[in-house]
């Protein structure tokens, strides 16, 4: 099974920089979820000691929240719909296929954490059911035959990095931290490549914004004008979460932006419109073997 890297100075800083503000250690929570996709125990152990607070209140915090996990998660997260309208069109048959195909349960990662699986009361798309959602990619009238396609397209849809003729330009392929749906736009292209569309909020406006997905490009389409040194907060157009790291600029103190890279990692870039800090951490073969 993969490893987790943390370094514990990382979770000193992130309990540093919101210690004594109100709420600030579901504030501390959500930066390191954030950072590592789950709270593992040992930052657990660490917010605690580090804010004079007991063990058992901060695990009271991480379990209360749906949006925390104390495991990791998948690269793909796998939605199975049982709400009335899939369950009476057997979604229970549709979940057992998963779950005979992944070797796992509802609320379970695979060893190798290539995929969650998880169930749903309600997609909202009764209409459409039974409703699988993958990724943010939605599936309709699945039956359980259907689920070793479907697996199958998601493993082919990963594409991390994308090479352009030039060999030192690649597009990532990224995804929210929080919600693990995809951010990216295939209908508006940049260079050929499918766009990172995001919303942004700043100075009293809110609105999207287009990123291009090629790294180290910082060329833009948004829908009002950003002026330079603005810094922007930004959030996941699908769960509304903010995409705040726990990182600040090493160039300008602006916080950075974190984005999760299909098949492992996270690509980083500053929040002030015109700076080009950005770092790019991937998970690396060694560390998917071990």
């Amino acid at each position: 099974m993969m490893g987790v890297r943390m370094n514990p100075e990382d979770i000193f800083r992130l309990v540093d920089k919101h210690n004594g503000r109100h709420g600030c250690i579901v504030s501390i929570l959500e930066d390191i979820q954030a950072e590592y996709n789950f709270l593992p125990r040992r930052a657990l152990r660490i917010v605690a000691s580090r804010t004079g607070r007991s063990l058992v209140d901060i695990y009271a915090l991480a379990t209360f929240y749906r949006s925390f996990s104390l495991k990791p998660k998948g690269r793909h997260m796998v939605s199975v719909c049982m709400g009335t309208a899939c369950h009476v069109r057997r979604s229970p048959d549709v979940l057992d296929g998963f779950e005979q195909h992944l070797g796992i349960g509802a609320g379970e990662t695979t060893r190798d954490r290539e995929f969650s699986l998880s169930t749903v009361n309600c997609l909202g798309a009764c209409a459409l059911g039974p409703v699988t959602v993958i990724d943010g990619e939605y599936y309709r009238n699945v039956r359980s035959g259907d689920v070793g396609r479907i697996l199958e397209h998601a493993c082919r849809d990963e594409n991390i990095l994308k090479m352009t003729e030039d060999e030192q330009v690649f597009s990532v392929n990224v995804s929210c931290p929080h919600c693990n749906r995809s951010l990216m736009d295939h209908e508006h292209r940049l260079d050929d490549y499918p766009m990172v569309r995001v919303t942004v909020s700043f100075r009293r406006k809110h609105g999207w914004v287009r990123l291009s997905s090629l790294y180290g490009d910082y060329r833009i389409e948004s829908e009002y004008e950003i002026t330079p040194g603005a810094v922007v907060q930004f959030f996941c157009p699908s769960c509304h979460a903010e995409l705040r790291s726990g990182r600040l600029c090493t160039t300008c103190d602006a916080p950075m932006i974190i984005l999760f890279v299909r098949g492992g990692g996270t690509v980083q870039f500053c929040s002030r419109r015109g700076c080009k800090e950005h770092m790019l951490d991937l998970v690396d073969e060694e560390d998917m073997r071990s």
